[in-house]
């Protein structure tokens, strides 16, 4: 199939999603109205609860809930073809994805914008708030502990990335000064905020920055340990010094390089050479150790398809600052689409833009197909971060420089790019954990748990504990990164639960919107979770066999608990005495 056709069709596909069953949810389903109350306005207290402006907290949204997910995953996933891994983006994201994030910010804005482990609370019951807990406290200290390692081996990969990656924050926070104090113009303190970023591109492509070893701890465990220590800074100041303005113009640097990643597709499918998909549709040879498509491949490509994570942002940090109910359509559902858009073309990068020119470490450059399996001669799954996003660089550098970028620019691009998005998933994954504890300090009357200060020590020292767990090098969460796929895929499940849950008591067919979708990643969950459960048991390493075996084993009767609790409510008649609360009243 023509490249440029498939991605052509794909977009198509999402702006027509996106005016038809995206308004279609906004009116019918969900019912928006501009002059509802909102937790923004409302609880506003300029630090977590700040009225904000459509565009700006859609910036925010999207590069919190996208990081390196949409890259790293559809660049493992495309090993069963490229048909299979293209419908998940787009068929999963618009049914299921975005759904999934529209429906958790619009339920927790109209709870005080409260995490989605309260919102568990009220329309199931106070037990199941800590069977959420558990497992969103697992889901984020895995998430924080990994992606300190991470933006490590970025910036170890890219060294070119580290200034860059740096000096945005002081632009960020001139950029969120002159917005927010000095009420300069948004579109030019863009402008020149964008600009500035990219002109420390260049000068970080002249001065690649490496780090050693400092105390007998490698560069690895120094990075984690500094990226831990701006991340307590970071979430504990107000989200508009620097957690949105920086994740806003991160959402520039996204537009920009997909902009680049369209014209490099259209260039390079005008060349001589052309752009032909060199991977298969679906590959029947598939290298040993590789997992079956069933269900695995709906586990590993999540970002671009659908993610639990984002409904931890989407009841996080996004509800208390969205500033009307119908901005929730843009950010919720539209950043969805604009992450299945991105998986696009990463898919694209790996599955035709390596095919132009893969140069081998003895200087062979290969192309066409057989630069795709060469690529592709092993289960990608099992290799580093360096070796899973390799092949999405390369191919974003080749079709870039057919337009005359050259190949080192777009190889600092990309690398600046995927540090970027890391960065900004770090900074909201340790703001909602701070939320996270903090609401159920609340709960149990833990007062001085409640602050933000302490909370996010809490969120950060546990995660540090966890880093380093196993050595220096701060690599311990990867011990836990074989349960976090299945683990996040199943906080999607539980999330659509409890929105599902919430449009039951609408009354109406209203929740089948979310109750299929559940229903689907009900079954691919649990069939994962029971698959992964076995192969844990046939590890060699009983330390690490048995600490999958047992974490894994709870996560799962935690999530049939909860399910059955909400399938008991969810027979109550809506009205019935004791079933539901109005979804309006305080938590």
């Amino acid at each position: 199939m023509d490249t440029l056709l498939l991605m052509l069709v794909c977009g198509g596909g999402y702006l027509i999603a996106y005016h038809t069953y995206g308004r279609f949810l906004a009116k019918k389903i969900f019912k928006l109205t501009a002059d509802a109350p909102v937790p923004s306005v409302q609880l506003n207290d300029g630090i977590d609860y700040v009225p904000t402006k459509k565009a700006i907290i859609f910036g925010h949204h999207y590069t919190s809930i996208a990081g390196t997910g949409p890259i790293v995953g559809p660049a493992i996933g495309i090993i069963w073809g490229w048909l299979p891994a293209i419908l998940w983006v787009t068929i999963g994201c618009i049914f299921m994805g975005a759904v999934h994030d529209f429906g958790a910010l619009v339920v927790s804005m109209r709870n005080q914008g409260k995490s989605i482990s309260e919102v568990a609370a009220k329309y199931i019951n106070p037990r199941v708030r800590f069977i959420f807990f558990a497992v969103v406290f697992l889901s984020l200290l895995i998430v924080i502990a990994i992606f300190g390692v991470v933006i490590a081996a970025v910036f170890t990969t890219f060294p070119t990335a580290v200034i860059p990656v740096w000096l945005q924050i002081p632009i960020a926070v001139a950029l969120g000064f002159a917005v927010y104090k000095k009420t300069a113009s948004v579109p030019l303190a863009t402008a020149i905020a964008v600009l500035a970023m990219y002109i420390c591109i260049g000068i970080g492509s002249l001065l690649p920055v490496k780090i050693g070893t400092l105390f007998g701890i490698p560069n690895t465990g120094l990075w984690v340990i500094i990226l831990l220590i701006y991340t307590w800074f970071a979430s504990t100041l107000p989200v508009t010094t620097l957690l949105q303005p920086r994740d806003y113009i991160n959402a520039w640097q996204l537009f920009i390089a997909m902009t680049l990643l369209v014209a490099g597709t259209v260039a390079a499918s005008l060349s001589a050479q052309g752009l032909d998909l060199v991977a298969p549709a679906i590959n029947r040879s598939l290298p040993p150790g590789t997992p079956p498509i069933w269900p695995f491949m709906f586990i590993i490509i999540a970002c671009g398809a659908i993610s639990g994570f984002h409904s931890l942002v989407a009841s996080g940090t996004s509800p208390k600052q969205v500033a009307k109910e119908p901005d929730s359509l843009f950010v919720g559902y539209g950043s969805m689409l604009l992450e299945g858009a991105l998986a696009v073309r990463v898919i694209i990068c790996v599955g035709a833009g390596i095919g132009m020119a893969l140069k081998l470490d003895n200087g062979t450059i290969l192309t066409g197909q057989a630069a795709w399996h060469h690529q592709y001669s092993s289960w990608m799954g099992a290799k580093g971060l360096p070796d899973k996003i390799a092949p999405v660089v390369t191919g974003a550098a080749n079709m870039m420089k057919a337009f005359g970028l050259p190949e080192a620019v777009g190889i600092t691009l990309m690398g600046v790019f995927i540090a970027s998005f890391a960065g900004t998933t770090l900074d909201t994954s340790v703001r909602i954990q701070r939320y996270v504890i903090s609401e159920l300090a609340n709960d149990l009357r833990i007062k001085w748990l409640t602050n933000r200060w302490t909370a996010t020590t809490v969120a950060v020292l546990t995660a540090a504990a966890l880093a380093f767990a196993t050595g220096a090098a701060g690599k311990g969460a990867m011990k836990l990164w074989p349960l976090f796929g299945n683990a996040n895929q199943l906080l999607a499940t539980l999330a659509l639960l409890v929105i599902t849950l919430y449009l039951k008591r609408k009354g109406g067919l209203k929740f089948l919107v979310t109750a299929i979708p559940c229903l689907i990643m009900l079954v691919i969950t649990n069939w994962a979770m029971v698959r992964n459960e076995m192969n844990f048991i046939a590890m060699d390493n009983p330390v690490d066999k048995w600490l999958l075996v047992i974490i894994g084993a709870g996560i799962f009767v935690l999530a049939l608990w909860m399910t059955v609790e909400a399938v008991i409510v969810f027979r109550v008649r809506p009205g019935a005495t004791g079933s539901f609360r109005d979804s309006e009243v305080s938590i």
